[in-house]
């Protein structure tokens, strides 16, 4: 089954592209099929696979206006091995001209449905279907990352282990909240990717240790650290591991990898064991979130462990 994971953080600088351009380069790596949909007006994930984004006469943009499918947009990343739907300047005026569109907020969703049939219809097609898709989102929470949180399954949400990195989580899972509750009530939070991380930093260590008590098993064990070569890569148009698949940045995203792949496979064996058919004469129960964020509906005390951060510290007993 295709996992929909949008890359998003309202704080820039902290590694989204970078994540989405080396976690996919690294699933290719481990033989899954992968497509990058590049959401970010600075088209920065689409240089990033060696894709000329000035050259491109139809990008995302167009998709999002419903004037092309994006099976008629990707084109493959030879230094990455993955497809890619590519971006450029032109999707900073695509705000603009969605506010007058209906159901706005759904049009990457309705057309990554139909891109999905149209490739498990077409029989022996070069790219098949695939195990992931990855929505590069803009570093805001904008129109942009709407679409692409209606769109997602789940985020992935890279961060530095920083004090305004604590202060935009906060904010990013409210809008998490929201999106379900109003938008695409099956969202959930894949994971929280610690990035630039150094171990010798104090804050670092602290901020981590708060993550992880109220994310728990949603913080992903692998960390990825500050790294020339993931600096240097994309202005070479590669994936770190095409560069130096033996720096530590490209080992890291390979171990993330393995770790993605691992939490798929154990969500699919838990739905297989725990889904069965309901009756005829049985209402379906509402989904139950996976990461702690309400369902639409959902009482408000449920939800007391995943405010993360707040303005007061918790008193001790």
């Amino acid at each position: 089954m295709t996992r929909i994971i949008a890359v998003a953080n309202q704080k820039g600088g902290v590694g989204k592209t970078t994540t989405t351009v080396n976690l996919a380069a690294s699933l290719v790596a481990m033989k899954r099929k992968v497509l990058v949909i590049d959401l970010d007006p600075q088209g920065n994930a689409t240089t990033g696979s060696g894709i000329d984004k000035r050259a491109r006469k139809r990008t995302v943009y167009h998709v999002l206006l419903g004037e092309t499918d994006i099976a008629d947009v990707r084109v493959h990343s030879e230094t990455g091995g993955f497809d890619l739907v590519p971006a450029n300047r032109e999707l900073a005026g695509a705000e603009v001209e969605l506010v007058d569109l209906p159901e706005r907020e759904m049009r990457l969703k309705d057309a990554l449905a139909e891109a999905l049939r149209q490739m498990r219809a077409a029989i022996d097609a070069i790219a098949g279907d695939y195990d992931f898709i990855f929505l590069d989102c803009p570093p805001s929470l904008s129109l942009l990352t709407l679409n692409g949180l209606c769109a997602a399954d789940s985020v992935l949400i890279p961060m530095q282990c920083e004090y305004y990195a604590l202060e935009g989580l906060s904010d990013l899972v409210q809008t998490i909240k929201k999106v379900r509750a109003h938008l695409n009530p099956t969202l959930e939070i894949e994971g929280l990717l610690r990035t630039m991380y150094d171990p010798r930093n104090t804050l670092a260590l602290n901020v981590a240790a708060e993550l992880e008590r109220h994310f728990g098993e949603r913080l992903y064990r692998t960390v990825i650290p500050r790294n020339v070569r993931l600096a240097e890569a994309p202005s070479h148009g590669v994936p770190a591991l095409t560069l130096e698949a033996k720096s530590k940045g490209a080992l890291a995203y390979l171990a993330l990898a393995g770790e993605v792949v691992r939490r798929m496979e154990a969500r699919d064996r838990a739905h297989a064991a725990v889904a069965p058919e309901p009756a005829a004469t049985e209402q379906p129960s509402a989904p139950v979130p996976h990461d702690g964020l309400p369902a639409s509906g959902a009482p408000e005390q449920s939800t007391a462990a995943l405010e993360p951060f707040r303005d007061q510290p918790e008193q001790s007993p």
